[in-house]
């Protein structure tokens, strides 16, 4: 959660005009515009997308949650082995994490076969990956803060005695 009003709204809402920004935190269109730019710049905003729901978009990419256990590098720890696997097309994101495994790699794939070509052609074969466990994605229900589906709540039946 970032300390700065303009950029919390920004990560929740990214189409709002520079307008509708100034008039919501009291400030002028020209001093948004110009600290939008400002972290733009610096790389504070690395870039902007829509959430897309993707049965309703027609998109049947497979999307992999990838566990990889790797074996730490002197001196560059985890970093230089995780921007390696990073910069692959198949990778949209990259994180490490705590727990049994190091990194979680998120992998998008036309196919299953195209995400496992992946795995076993590209990903296991690094110099330092130890070990993989991928799990696929089946459904989403929420995904950067959006609900994919209507409130269940309401399509539960009433309990009478």
């Amino acid at each position: 959660m970032s300390s700065d009003a303009l950029l919390e709204i920004l990560r929740h809402k990214a189409r709002h005009t520079n307008e509708e920004l100034a008039e919501i935190l009291a400030m002028s269109a020209a001093d948004v515009a110009e600290k939008i730019a400002t972290w733009e710049k610096q790389g504070t905003i690395l870039g902007y997308h829509a959430v897309v729901h993707p049965q309703r978009s027609g998109d049947l990419d497979v999307l992999a949650f990838i566990e990889v256990k790797v074996t730490p590098e002197r001196g560059g720890g985890f970093d230089r082995l995780a921007m390696r696997i990073a910069r692959f097309d198949q990778v949209v994101s990259c994180y490490l994490a705590s727990g049994g495994y190091d990194l979680m790699v998120v992998v998008q794939g036309s196919d299953l076969r195209e995400v496992a070509r992946f795995v076993s052609e590209r990903l296991s074969t690094l110099d330092g990956v130890i070990s993989t466990a991928t799990h696929f994605q089946l459904k989403t229900y929420k995904e950067n803060g959006f609900l994919f589906e209507g409130d269940t709540a309401a399509e539960r039946l009433s309990v009478t005695p």
